[in-house]
Order: C-alpha cells, then structure tokens, then sequence
C-alpha cells in the first residue's frame, strides 16, 4: 500500500489525530463484505502510530495506524488494508517467518523486507474483489513476475531484492507479519495484547466459518482453513523438503522445447535448435491400503497427497494417486484429494505400485510411496526420484504377519529418501 501524506507539496503536513470514526467505519464495511473474517477483525486492538508508513499489525494481534495514512485513504480501501493485516496474523506470517529465518539463516532487515513481500504475495492474489477494493500499491505475484497460488515460503525462494522491489522499500507490516520486533511495538507486556491461546481460539472461530460456508471464501482461505484443522507438523515440512530436493535433482522435470530456441542455432546455420527448460515435476503418490494400515493413516495420506500437491505449486494435474496392496489399482489424476478412491484392505506388495506408475505416460519424475513399510521393495531403483513416507509401527515381531511370526520386513531401500511420519527425526 503506498503511503500518502496529505498537505501541499514542499511544506510539512501539520499532524492529524487519528480519525477512529472512518477506521472503524472501514472494520465493519471488511466484516459486511468478509463475514468469515469478523472475529478476528474485532479482536484487533487499535495503536495510533506517527511511525508507521501505513497500517501494521504485531504479532500480539495490535493494529498499528498511521494518522496521515488514515486521512488520505478512502474507506474502501482502507477495508482492504484491515482484511490484508489480519490475514497475516491468521496466516501465522510472524510464526512462519521466524521459522525460515533459522531454518535459512535469514538475517537482517532485508531478509525481513523479503519476508513481508513474499507474505504479502502470499495474501493479496485472491483476496481483494467481490466488494473489497485492492488498496493503493499493494503487492502481487505478477508484480514480481511470480505465479499465483502459493504460499511465502515458496515465494521467497523465486525472488531477490533488486529493480523489481526498488519501490517496496517503504514496506512494512510490523512484526506481525515477518517476526521481527519493531522500535514501535508495544512488546509481549504492553496492553491489550492477545495470548497464545486467544490467538488460536480466534483462528479456530475463522476456520470454522470458513469450512461451514466454503464456496464465500477464495481458495487461499479455504486451503488455510482446513490446515487450521490440520496444523502442519514438523514431519510434513520434512516429507516436503524430501520431495522438493528430489524434485530439484539432475534431469528432473526437464524438457526440451523449440518455443525458446537454443543460443547454439546461431552456430548452426538454416537449423533450429531445442532449448532445454525446466518444467515443474510430475509426482505420482502410492498409498499402502492393506489391512494393516489403519483409517486414521488412510486420512493422513489424503492430507499429504493435498500437501504434496501444493509442494509442486498447487499444480494437480501434475499429481496422480495410485492404492495398492498386494495388487496395484488404477492412477487417479488429482482433482479433491477426499475423492480418490482408496480400494484395498488384502495383503502388501508395492512393487505393483511402482510398476504402475512408472508404466504411466508420461512418466513421473518423482515417485512417493505412503506405506506402514510391511511390504516388499523393487529390487532395482526406479528410474526417477523415490520419497518414502513411513507409518510409524512398534518393532515386534508379531505385528509384521500373522502366519509367520519370524518374519521382519525389509526397511525402505537405500535409493530412497525416507521421512518417518509423525516423527520429527529427518530423511533417511
């Protein structure tokens, strides 16, 4: 949102109290058109602040006001700048920012700057229209050059500072929404400031009205709303690293096309050459549904098959499922992630899994089995990348089959990364 300053150029602005009336008017014309967002727009405590450019938020849930900015903006839009800072706390920008920072060695206040841009790509793709008006210079995907859809981590990787961002430099949304601490934040002990539990308590009312009423919601605030139910655990963040880096490997997803020819034509006259360019990967996901997989695992696996599908960039059409026990069924194309049909229930052999899907055209480039591991294993490696995520099971002998109680299965094979699920331990 850029900053205005109201008064005639060259002379300074005499200093303007803070126009509570036309905020709040604002707050309750973002409840009428975002009714799923009320309670936490109204849990916002109001600051008036002359050191804010704009409007901000920190991660104790108080909202920042410039006086200035607040006379210059038009109700409409200010509407549209309460619904952007709540959406980074509800979003948990300060939490997640804070997390890539050590997971990165993120440092600085340009780490943090790239932070609040890739957060604020991360909400403003889907949420203005429909009666909420986009403020004044508010950050898109397509102002970068990005694609819409994904989520700020993804985002930080795309992007640098450099020509594109030279006129965010005056972007800031507090502490709220990157983790860091500004000079004009009233801190953990200042007033009116909510608790951890209140936090969540708020967030669980929004997922609530959002799931009960899911097509008034965009699918940004859908997708949140159901991780709200399902917070994402330290194990899917590793089970999506794993399928990142096997993705990211030598010859994965690349393709040669003749749309951006090759700079070696130049040296081959009257011919033109194929340039090799990078596509996003393909992912087939197998699901172990023997009988000794439990319902609850099942629905686990629905919900990593909708997180792995969001680690390609929300592409599914470039995501496929395949159920198998001890015969592989058929590869469903990802639509909803609660429709794939999960048929099973006999004994385990994945092997007719991976024959499957590597028998698909066109072929995967990463494959991820989701199995309790009491199956027999390829004897080769495939020829693509292989993600295990392992059910956690007690180590008995007994457990592993009924008719033969000396009989232990093979763990996952080396030439797979493994990622034992529900378990904070890294990939194999």
């Amino acid at each position: 949102m850029t900053p205005r300053t109201p008064g005639t150029p060259g002379t300074p602005a005499a200093p303007v109290p803070l126009d509570l009336d036309k905020l709040f008017a604002a707050r309750l014309h973002a409840a009428r058109v975002r009714p799923y967002l009320a309670t936490a727009l109204f849990a916002l405590h109001t600051v008036e602040s002359r050191q804010v450019p704009t409007m901000a938020v920190d991660r104790h849930w108080r909202c920042y006001a410039s006086p200035a900015f607040v006379a210059a903006t038009p109700v409409e839009e200010l509407a549209g700048v309460w619904v952007h800072e709540i959406s980074h706390l509800l979003r948990d920008h300060h939490g997640r920012g804070d997390r890539v920072a050590r997971e990165r060695g993120l440092t600085g206040p340009g780490e943090r700057l790239r932070m609040n841009i890739a957060a604020d790509c991360e909400i403003n793709d889907d949420v203005f229209g429909e009666g909420l008006a986009r403020p004044e210079g508010a950050v898109r995907p397509q102002t970068l050059g990005l694609p819409e859809g994904e989520l700020m981590e993804d985002y930080l990787r795309q992007f640098r500072l450099g020509r594109l961002t030279e006129s965010l430099a005056w972007l800031d949304c507090g502490s709220g929404a990157d983790g860091l601490e500004r000079e004009w934040d009233l801190g953990p002990d200042g007033a009116h400031g909510l608790s951890a539990q209140e936090q969540d308590a708020v967030r669980f009312r929004v997922a609530q009205g959002i799931t009960g009423r899911p097509g008034d919601a965009p699918q940004g605030w859908q997708r949140w709303a159901e991780e709200a139910f399902h917070p994402p655990q330290a194990w899917r963040e590793l089970l999506g690293a794993a399928i990142r880096s096997a993705a990211s490997g030598p010859g994965t997803g690349q393709d040669y096309t003749y749309g951006r020819p090759s700079r070696r034509s130049a040296g081959v006259p009257g011919a033109v050459l194929p340039s090799l360019r990078r596509r996003p990967p393909r992912v087939t996901v197998i699901i172990d549904t023997s009988g000794s997989v439990s319902d609850a695992e099942l629905g686990s696996a629905l919900l990593e098959v909708a997180a792995i599908s969001r680690t390609v960039g929300g592409r599914r059409d470039l995501v496929s499922v395949v159920s198998c026990d001890a015969a592989a069924g058929i590869a469903h194309p990802l639509c909803r992630a609660e429709g794939i049909p999960l048929v099973g229930g006999g004994g385990t052999d994945l092997r007719s899994g991976f024959t499957r899907a590597l028998r698909a055209r066109p072929r995967p480039d990463v494959v991820v089995a989701l199995t309790d591991g009491q199956t027999p294993w390829p004897a080769a490696r495939p020829a693509c990348r292989t993600v295990v995520g392992l059910f956690p099971r007690q180590h008995t002998r007994r457990s592993w089959r009924e008719d033969d109680p000396d009989y232990v299965p093979d763990s996952p094979p080396a030439w797979a990364r493994t990622v034992v699920i529900g378990s904070s331990s890294g990939p194999g």
